[in-house]
């Protein structure tokens, strides 16, 4: 029977400004792999900062804004033009500061399997692009093609079905899923969801069986370089 790792709809726990809302793990041997897979779920925005020469981008500056720039911060999270990644950071930081935002509003998809090799995981942004770290440690960054929109908005669709019967989790992100497991993880406006089981109960589940069959013709796509 799939085993479901989710709290109900509750609160979910301040933690303090840009901080990250869980260690960094490092299920790779490579450090930069490991650093590019904790950015993946946007635990904190002053990971986002930007390099130290380089002047802040606007969307920086609301992010990093102290005291918080309420205001602009709405707007970043309300901007349907900006990437998932931005939007989902604005909302995590409202958050942080007290205030109350639009729930389910799902932003980023986030597929993690143990392999032989390592950890493969996939991850995709609304209005943004597709990420993968092979289980070689291989990074892939791909930009806003094309050609994978339509399949990444099958995923989000499959996706959205399952964030809609769920709540957020209300602690700090797990490590990485153990060999055997497969883990859906959904960056949404009020929280960080996911479910976890075994490949087989998660690809026969009536839910999390679409999510499985979507993100994987998505790292097929990926993969064969049809971006």
């Amino acid at each position: 029977m799939l085993r479901k790792l989710l709290s109900q709809l509750a609160p979910i726990a301040a933690t303090p400004f840009g901080g990250a809302a869980s260690p960094g793990y490092k299920p790779h041997a490579d450090p930069g792999a490991n650093a590019f897979y904790n950015l993946l779920f946007c635990d904190g925005a002053s990971a986002f900062k930007g390099e130290p020469d380089a002047p802040p981008a606007p969307w920086q500056k609301a992010l990093l804004s102290m005291p918080a720039d309420v205001l602009a911060l709405q707007e970043l999270a309300c901007d349907v033009s900006l990437e998932g990644r931005i939007r989902y950071l604005a909302f995590s930081r409202l958050r942080e500061t007290g205030h109350t935002v639009l729930p389910k509003i799902l932003l980023g998809v986030i597929a993690e399997v143990p392999l032989p090799g390592g950890l493969d995981t996939l991850a995709a942004y609304r209005e943004g692009g597709v990420r993968y770290i092979n289980q070689s440690e291989k990074i892939l960054v791909i930009e806003k093609a094309p050609r994978l929109a339509p399949i990444v908005d099958r995923l989000f669709a499959a996706a959205m079905v399952e964030v809609a019967r769920i709540g957020p989790w209300d602690r700090p992100r797990l490590a990485p899923p153990a060999r055997g497991s497969i883990r859906l993880s959904f960056l949404v406006s009020d929280g960080l969801y996911f479910c976890e089981g075994s490949m087989p109960a998660m690809r026969l589940d009536a839910t999390t069986g679409p999510i499985v069959g979507q993100a994987t013709e998505l790292l097929r796509a990926v993969t064969a370089g049809s971006a």
